[in-house]
C-alpha cells in the first residue's frame, strides 16, 4: 500500500474531543531517527505468492477456523520453515508476553530470601535443616540485617518497601516483617486461604492507585489467584454454580475482545446467548476509532442482559473507555439494570496515564480481575488478583436466590461453616477454586503472594513510577516505528490508548487509503486471514488475526510489547510490501 499523502493525512484528522478520552486521527511522527534508523531505508520486496507453499484458500479457510493463539502455532511453523530457507529473521509478534523484566523488586525477593534464611537457621541449624522465623523481634532483627549488609543487592529497595508499609500503611512492624519472611519461606498453607492480611492491604493500596484512580470506592476485598486466567475461569464458574447466571443466560461482551472470553461462554457448561457490544465508531475517512457508539453501549439497558465482561484497555485494540462510556454505563447500572454482574479484566490499564477502571464507576457491581503479568514481566509467576468491594451486587443476589437454590448452596457449602448461607461470594470462588472439600488447603502459594506484595511496592514508590513512565515510551515508540515502516499515518491518537497492542484494520486501510475497487477486490479474491499466511510464508513475521478477536476480519493484531525496537519498524516494511503486493495482483485483473 503506498504512503499516505500528506493531503489524505490532513483529511483523516477527526476533530473529535478527547476531554473523555475519545479518539482523534492524525499524523505519527517519524521515529527513525529516535531509533537510529537512517532515512530512507529501503523496504524489501518479499518473495512471490503464498501459493508456493500450496496454501489454497480452501486450507487457509479450514485453519482460520481455530482460535489465533492455536492458529498461531501454524504460522510459527510456516515461518520457521521459511526462516530456515532465506535469511528472513523469524519475527513473532503473535504473543503478548513482554521482553522486559522489573528487576528491582526481584532484588528485592532475593534481598528478603537472605534475610528470610537467616532467620530460619537462627532458630534451628542442623545441616540442611532450618526452623520456622519467629515474628516477634523481627523488626529489630530485620533492622540489624539491613545496617550489615548495606551493599547487598535489593536491601535498599526492600528496606524502602518495608518501610512504606510500617509508615503509608500503619502496619505492626513485627507482624508485617513476620508475614514476608514466612511468606517467603512458603512453610505454612495460606492463611487465610483467599490473601495473606497484609497483601490484602498493600493490594488494595495498589490497585487504588493504578485503577481505582486515586483510592477505592469502601472497602474491597481481594482474592489472589494463578494469574488473570485463573481468575476468569474461577468467575465463570462460581458465576454459575451459584445461579448468577444459567446455562443460556444472556450476557454481553465488550469487542474486540480477548478470545477465551469468546470461547468460554459457547463451552456446553455455559451455552450463553451473547450480545456483542461493538467498538465500530469509525471517522468519516474510515479509520477506526476503536470506540462504542452510545447506540451499542445502550444494549446494556435491557435486563435480559445478565453479565458483562470485557478487557479494559480493550485487547486487540489496546484502548481504554473513555469518560463517556464509563459514566453511560455506570448509568444504566444505576437506573435501568440494576442486577447487572460485571467483570472487568484491566491487566492493561497501567500503560494508560489516569487509567480509571469500569470498577471505579460501578463499584458494586463489578469483579475487577488484574494480572502482574505485563506491566513487570511476570507471565511466568503467574500472579493475579480479583477485587470485588464488600458492598456488591453478587452478594445481594445470592440472597435473591430461590428458597430451594439457597438450600442446594447449603449443603455444599456446609461443611465450611455453621452458617453457609452467610458465605460471601468472594469467599465461594476461594472454596470452588478447590472443590470446596480443600478449602482450607485454597490459595496462591505464599512464595507469589510475597512477589505480588513487592510489586505492589515498588509502583508506590518513585523507582516504579519512572519504571511505569519508561514502559510507556517504549511500547509508544514501537508503534511509531511500525506505521514509519507500514508508510501510513493516519492511526488514531488517542489520550487512552495504551499501546500494548495495535489492531490494523487492512480492508478498511485499502477502501480509504486506496480506493473501494481495490478493497473489493481483497475481499472477492481472498480469506480475511490470507495476510497472516503471507506474512508467516514470505516474510517470518507471525502476526495474530484479529477476526478471532471478534475484531475485523481482516484485521491484524501486533504485539508491541514482546520484540525489539527496530523489529517493529521490520514488520512494518513487510506489511507494507504485502499491500504492495495484493495491488499488483488487482491491477493485473484490471488489464
Amino acid at each position: 500500500m503506498t504512503a499516505t499523502t500528506p493531503e489524505k493525512k490532513s483529511a483523516a484528522r477527526a476533530k473529535t474531543s478527547d476531554k473523555s478520552g475519545e479518539a482523534k486521527t492524525g499524523g505519527v511522527k517519524s521515529a527513525a531517527k529516535t531509533a537510529g534508523v537512517k532515512n530512507g531505508t529501503a523496504r524489501k520486496r518479499v518473495p512471490s505468492t503464498v501459493k508456493s507453499a500450496g496454501l489454497s484458500r480452501g486450507k487457509i479457510r479450514e485453519w482460520s477456523a481455530l482460535s489465533p493463539f492455536e492458529l498461531k502455532g501454524e504460522l510459527i511453523a510456516l515461518a520457521a520453515d521459511a526462516h530456515k530457507k532465506s535469511s528472513a529473521q523469524l519475527l513473532n509478534a503473535g504473543r503478548g508476553n513482554p521482553n522486559w523484566v522489573a528487576t528491582g523488586p526481584r532484588e528485592a525477593f532475593l534481598a528478603l530470601g537472605a534475610f528470610a534464611l537467616q532467620e530460619s537457621r537462627r532458630v534451628w541449624t542442623m545441616d540442611n535443616l532450618g526452623g520456622m522465623p519467629e515474628v516477634a523481634g523481627s523488626a529489630v532483627r530485620f533492622d540489624r540485617f539491613c545496617l550489615a549488609n548495606p551493599g547487598m543487592t535489593g536491601v535498599r529497595l526492600l528496606r524502602d518497601m518495608v518501610d512504606y508499609g510500617v509508615t503509608k500503611l500503619k502496619f505492626d512492624a513485627d507482624a508485617w516483617i513476620g508475614e514476608l519472611t514466612d511468606a517467603w519461606i512458603g512453610d505454612h498453607y495460606p492463611d487465610p486461604p483467599r490473601v495473606l492480611d497484609h497483601c490484602q492491604e498493600v493490594v488494595r493500596a495498589y490497585l487504588a492507585e493504578e485503577m481505582y484512580g486515586g483510592s477505592t470506592p469502601g472497602t474491597v476485598d481481594v482474592f489472589a489467584t494463578e494469574g488473570g486466567t485463573a481468575a476468569m475461569c474461577y468467575l465463570f464458574d462460581t458465576l454459575v454454580t451459584n445461579g448468577i447466571l444459567h446455562r443460556g443466560d444472556t450476557i454481553a461482551l465488550m469487542t474486540p475482545i480477548f478470545t477465551p472470553y469468546i470461547e468460554i461462554p459457547e463451552l456446553e457448561r455455559y451455552s450463553f446467548d451473547v450480545v456483542h457490544v461493538k467498538a465500530d465508531m469509525m471517522t468519516e475517512e474510515g479509520v477506526h476509532m476503536w470506540r462504542y457508539p452510545d447506540s451499542e453501549v445502550d444494549r446494556l439497558a435491557d435486563p435480559k442482559v445478565k453479565a458483562l465482561m470485557l478487557v479494559n484497555p480493550s485487547n486487540p485494540p489496546s484502548m481504554a473507555l473513555s469518560d463517556r462510556v464509563r459514566d453511560r454505563i455506570a448509568d444504566i447500572v444505576k437506573t435501568k439494570n440494576p442486577d447487572l454482574a460485571v467483570i472487568t479484566d484491566d491487566v492493561y490499564g497501567t500503560f494508560v496515564p489516569g487509567f480509571r477502571s469500569l470498577a471505579a464507576a460501578c463499584p458494586r457491581n463489578t469483579a475487577l480481575v488484574y494480572s502482574y503479568s505485563k506491566h513487570y514481566g511476570s507471565t511466568g509467576h503467574r500472579l493475579g488478583v480479583i477485587s470485588v468491594a464488600e458492598d456488591n451486587v453478587f452478594d445481594q443476589l445470592l440472597a435473591k436466590l430461590p428458597k430451594a437454590k439457597k438450600e442446594e448452596l447449603n449443603q455444599r457449602y456446609r461443611t465450611l461453616t455453621l452458617h453457609p448461607e452467610k458465605v460471601k461470594f468472594i469467599d465461594r470462588l476461594v472454596a470452588d477454586s478447590r472443590s470446596v472439600a480443600l478449602n482450607h488447603t485454597a490459595g496462591l502459594s505464599t512464595p507469589q503472594q510475597t512477589m505480588i506484595m513487592l510489586l505492589s511496592l515498588f509502583d508506590l514508590l518513585p523507582e516504579g513510577q519512572e519504571y511505569k513512565e519508561l514502559l510507556r515510551t517504549i511500547v509508544h515508540r514501537r508503534l511509531d516505528l511500525l506505521m514509519e515502516g507500514i508508510g501510513v499515518h493516519h492511526i488514531s491518537e488517542d489520550p487512552g490508548r495504551a499501546c500494548y497492542y495495535v489492531e490494523l484494520d487492512i480492508l478498511a486501510e485499502a477502501e480509504a487509503f486506496e480506493n473501494k475497487e481495490f478493497a473489493d477486490y481483497l475481499e472477492q479474491t481472498y480469506e480475511p486471514t490470507d495476510v497472516v499466511f503471507r506474512l508467516a510464508h514470505q516474510a517470518s513475521v507471525v502476526l495474530l488475526n484479529g477476526g478471532g478477536f471478534d475484531g475485523p476480519g481482516w484485521s491484524v493484531r501486533v504485539s508491541l510489547a514482546n520484540l525489539d525496537d527496530l523489529d517493529y519498524l521490520k514488520i512494518g516494511h513487510h506489511l507494507h510490501s504485502i499491500m504492495e503486493e495484493y495491488k499488483e495482483e488487482w491491477l493485473k485483473t484490471k488489464k
